[in-house]
């Protein structure tokens, strides 16, 4: 595996929020790493009708390419503000080198710094684990669609957000109307 300064210029690559020209190299980048089955996935009924909150998603460039990405969405749990994590994406170069993780940690960085009080995602627990969240506190939270319940992970960003969680996760009425 080459080393990271084989890879850019760089020691590491620069994260910055992503910006509305960045669509499709962020677009492409998901596409790659998971392909059209993306798309029936239960997560993905809530980016339809949505948009990324740009501010709180991120895109890894190195030697002006993209290497990684993570978008944030605004959701509702029941009527609980939240942000949905996801997709997040890695080059295949750059895979197992921690800049997935670096970009998730830098997303949870910016929404605690912005004043959000929760992140939700379905996902891996033993990659997210690490990384601050958890399965127990979504225990009576649904999604519009099938999904294995012990993937639905939260972060409170703020103590105590993650109290009493429960509910549909939805898209906010502002976004879809």
């Amino acid at each position: 595996m080459p080393t990271t300064a084989a890879l850019c210029r760089d020691p590491s690559p620069v994260l910055a929020a992503e910006r509305p020209e960045d669509r499709d190299l962020v677009e492409g980048m998901i596409a790659r790493a998971f392909g059209p089955g993306r798309f029936v996935k239960t997560a993905e009924r809530l980016r339809e009708h949505n948009a990324p909150d740009l501010s709180m998603s991120f895109v890894a460039w190195c030697d002006g390419k993209a290497v990684g990405c993570v978008r944030q969405w605004p959701v509702l749990i029941g009527e609980t503000p939240a942000l949905l994590l996801g997709p997040f994406a890695v080059e295949a170069a750059w895979r197992k080198r921690g800049l997935g993780a670096a970009l998730i940690r830098h997303a949870v960085e910016a929404a605690t710094r912005a004043g959000h009080h929760l992140i939700l995602l379905v996902g891996d627990p033993p990659f997210f684990g690490p990384l601050g969240f958890s399965a127990g506190p979504v225990r009576a939270v649904r999604l519009p669609g099938p999904v294995d319940q012990r993937r639905v992970l939260v972060r409170a960003l703020t103590p105590g957000a993650d109290a009493n969680l429960s509910g549909l996760v939805r898209v906010p009425r502002s976004i879809t109307a």
